[in-house]
């Protein structure tokens, strides 16, 4: 009998060895990063002078003492930017004023002080098809094809960068151009994915958008993120930042990783627009959580994006930063999350403070007028009060006002809805929903609601 017990404790051993080998490995990969990442963070700090330490964010976790807000009775007053008033004061009551005027200031600010400035002079992006197979999505015939979108490295071949994109395309009788959503995630599996905060739960409805995309005769194409450039620190040597910089660190101004992800994002759209198959005119953006920061402020830059489906954002996305609830800029500005940011930013956590940020989230959503954007939350109870439901609601309550000089509306309905309440009469949408940290539970509502500027 005890030599049975020591055969199976054997035979576990030798099942679970790889297992911890992995284990370990992840581990030693993740504390590399760590390293660098603080290093590039603390050499951040001293170009811009700050000597001093960060204001700590709070904690995610409820149970901590430092524990995020989630007490609507705590949130302090504020005061957000004014939107429809110039640098020198001048009220803005046209959309042409907006345009030429509000909007190309609040770009500059929002460039400069938070997402940073994407180099003028970026190396030309090659396209090709590297497979191409048919498939079904359901009962639909849908031609998938990996996309491999390839830099010109030529000024420096120490670093290549290769944008992996899957497209996936109904094969219908017809030649109609399709409509394409441009979801940010992953194709593969990330091994070494830096994992969301414990009380996220993301949905089981996730895998079902491309059945409810082909259904409807539209497209969908999954950007591989890290395939442009990584979401940590240490990778800002190295993906297409790193191939600008030339392997060298960045400056305070320079672009961090969500405007990386975004620049990804338009250079797709102009390999879309070599595609017959493609209808570059109705190209929309979905990203969630870090990716929905990114989905919003690749709309928010590049007007070729006609719609936006925004997934829990948060912080650095669509909730108001000025709100002491939930996720802080603090918690943006530290070494685990800076880097998708501009360096400027880090003044805000150390030398400023939130209330001299020039602009807030209603600014960023206000630069995708008059463009229809649809912002989607998870349930507070499932997805965590981290991301700020209310806050997000926010967000696009206070940019309609822009919207408005359009002659287009944002909410039907300016107090925050109870769960499950769709707010899709205008032009801004909102909608929070009963699952996680998912856009899943909202693709059939936002799919309802973008018929009626894709079917126009």
């Amino acid at each position: 009998m005890q030599y049975f017990n020591n055969l199976i404790a054997t035979l576990i051993l030798i099942i679970l060895f790889p297992f911890c080998l992995l284990a370990q490995d992840k581990a030693v990969v993740r504390d590399s990063i760590n390293t660098y990442s603080n290093l590039d963070f603390k050499h951040m700090k001293a170009q811009l002078g700050i000597t001093t330490d960060n204001r700590p964010g709070p904690s995610g976790n409820p149970k901590d003492p430092n524990a995020a807000n989630t007490d609507e009775l705590k949130v302090h007053n504020y005061n957000l930017p004014e939107l429809l008033l110039s640098s020198s004061g001048q009220k803005i009551l046209t959309e042409k004023q907006w345009e030429q005027e509000r909007r190309m200031e609040l770009l500059q600010s929002i460039e400069t002080e938070m997402y940073g400035t994407i180099p003028k002079h970026i190396p030309k992006v090659s396209w090709s098809i590297l497979t191409s197979k048919d498939t079904l999505i359901g009962n639909i015939l849908v031609e998938e094809q990996h996309l491999l979108g390839v830099v010109d490295n030529a000024q420096y071949p120490e670093l290549s960068v290769e944008i992996e994109v899957l497209l996936g395309i109904p094969k219908t009788q017809d030649t109609i151009a399709t409509p394409v959503v441009i979801q940010l995630g992953f194709i593969h599996s990330p091994f070494y994915r830096i994992q969301e905060p414990k009380s996220y739960f993301i949905s089981p409805f996730e895998p079902l958008f491309k059945q409810q995309l082909t259904t409807q005769g539209w497209g969908y194409a999954v950007v591989d993120v890290n395939s442009i450039q990584a979401d940590h620190g240490a990778g800002l040597s190295s993906g297409i930042i790193g191939l600008i910089n030339r392997g060298k660190r960045r400056s305070s101004t320079d672009w961090g990783v969500l405007r990386a992800w975004g620049w990804g994002v338009s250079s797709l759209i102009d390999y879309f627009e070599t595609r017959s198959a493609v209808d570059h005119n109705r190209i929309a953006v979905e990203g969630t959580s870090r990716y929905g920061k990114a989905a919003l402020v690749a709309m928010a830059f590049d007007t070729k994006i006609s719609l936006g489906f925004i997934g829990s954002a948060g912080a650095g996305g669509s909730s108001i930063l000025r709100r002491n609830f939930g996720e802080t800029l603090e918690n943006l500005a530290s070494p685990g999350e800076y880097h998708w940011f501009s360096g400027n930013f880090l003044k805000y956590a150390s030398i400023m403070t939130v209330n001299d940020l020039p602009f807030d989230a209603h600014s960023v959503i206000a630069l995708c007028a008059p463009r229809p954007v649809f912002i989607s939350a998870g349930s507070s109870n499932i997805e965590g009060h981290w991301v700020d439901a209310k806050g997000m609601f926010l967000g696009g309550k206070f940019a309609s006002p822009v919207y408005e000089l359009y002659g287009l509306q944002g909410y039907a309905n300016e107090e925050f809805p109870v769960m499950g309440k769709a707010l899709t009469d205008g032009e801004i949408a909102f909608r929070q929903h009963s699952g996680g940290h998912s856009t899943g539970p909202n693709w059939s509502t936002w799919i309802a609601w973008a018929r009626k500027y894709w079917d126009k």
